[in-house]
């Protein structure tokens, strides 16, 4: 597995957890207050594979933090948290997280829990290359084509198609499409949406037909 960045102030947690991902081969980084989190965050995530985040930190809590990486990167994110109200629970799944894990917890469980993440998101990245009906998508080079024609998309349509491009068949609902592409803490109506589906569908040509709006919900991609 690639590194974990390790966010939480109790030391004795720290090395409990290190000392354990070690003798599985993963090394840990600890960053142990909320304003040291930020600039890492800040600074790029690339190096690591999986974020473990407490929620109570000193100087900004984890629940801050895991919007801000939301900001910039979709990282697997597992709070580690002593805070176990169901309100809790669901306002970090609303921010992104991707698992919650109330302590104490077993070691052996979390280490599988982020194996299994960690592994799920490496397939994915797999996937440079998307491929929908017309529609060519290079995901490391930013390139979108449609037949053998490049299209030139601005960041907000790349990101939109590429997201309806990973949900193939999938109705996705504007809120998600907000979330996803301008960030949990966007607070402007969920219409600009329609509006750079919009743009989308014109700079695709003949395959903006391929993007369907499902009335009421949303849109999807389909190959035809």
């Amino acid at each position: 597995m690639k590194d974990i960045l390790l966010i939480e102030d109790d030391h004795d947690i720290c090395e409990v957890i290190t000392e354990y991902f070690c003798t599985k081969g993963t090394e840990v980084h600890k960053v142990c207050d909320g304003e040291r989190a930020l600039e890492v965050v800040d600074e790029g995530l690339d190096r690591f594979g999986l974020v473990l985040l407490d929620i109570m930190l000193p100087k900004a809590d984890g629940f801050t933090i895991c919007r801000s990486i939301r900001k910039h990167s979709d990282i697997p994110v597992i709070f580690i948290t002593a805070r176990g109200r169901e309100d809790d629970m669901i306002f970090g799944y609303s921010l992104g997280c991707d698992d919650y894990i109330v302590k104490p917890f077993l070691l052996s469980v979390l280490y599988m829990k982020c194996e299994a993440l960690m592994k799920r998101t490496d397939k994915q990245s797999a996937a440079e290359v998307l491929e929908c009906g017309e529609i060519r998508l290079d995901t490391r080079r930013l390139c979108c084509y449609v037949g053998d024609r490049e299209v030139e998309l601005p960041p907000k349509e790349f990101a939109i198609l590429r997201y309806l491009m990973e949900h193939e068949n999938w109705t996705v609902d504007r809120d998600t499409i907000l979330n996803r592409v301008w960030g949990y803490d966007y607070f402007g109506s969920d219409r600009v949406v329609d509006s750079h589906i919009k743009k989308l569908r014109k700079a695709l040509g003949s395959a903006g037909k391929q993007i369907k709006t499902a009335v009421g919900k949303g849109y999807k991609l389909m190959r035809n």
